[in-house]
């Protein structure tokens, strides 16, 4: 285990699993922008967020933001189905990519810091809006394009505070 998660492993994480799920799940193609650095929330946006938190020794989360017709073009893609503007089935898929790329990423760092958890995807839609992440000190930005529709990626992975190792199974049981 390490006690270091290095911006180049989260750009690694994010863009394979990013790259899994395009290609897997929504068979479209994704190039993969020039990550960054970013101290700052984003200023006013206009379109879907797609938050997942990460928890465990290590705490965080992910974010994909894109347009609202990049969005409807992420459903009609898992969903095979046509739509014209964000709707429940919409706002839907876009949780489910969220989930599934946050997971992949959770995934590739288990192996190094333990288990972590994911919470139940958020999505925020609408214009002027904007968003913020309490404790976050850094996010990794991860730009992807695919055709002429972008999408970011948030992420950021810092050490719990006050985390103490689980206890052992028989332990918990034993407090219940």
């Amino acid at each position: 285990m390490t006690d270091n998660v290095q911006q180049e492993d989260i750009v690694t994480a994010v863009g394979t699993a990013a790259q899994a799920v395009f290609s897997t799940m929504l068979n479209l193609p994704l190039e993969l922008g020039a990550a960054h650095h970013d101290a700052t929330e984003p200023d006013s946006f206009d379109g879907v967020v797609a938050l997942v938190g990460v928890a465990g020794s290590w705490t965080g989360g992910g974010r994909i933001s894109c347009s609202p017709r990049f969005a409807c073009r992420l459903a009609e893609s898992l969903l095979m189905s046509p739509y014209e503007s964000v709707n429940e089935d919409v706002l839907d898929a876009v949780a489910e990519v969220a989930n599934m790329i946050i997971g992949n990423v959770k995934t590739f760092f288990e192996e190094r810091l333990g288990p972590l958890g994911l919470s139940v995807p958020t999505v925020i839609f609408g214009r002027n809006y904007r968003t913020r992440s309490s404790g976050v000190q850094k996010w990794t930005v991860v730009p992807f394009r695919c055709g002429d529709e972008a999408m970011e990626v948030r992420f950021c992975l810092m050490p719990a505070r006050n985390h103490t190792a689980p206890a052992s199974h028989a332990d918990l049981v034993q407090t219940l």
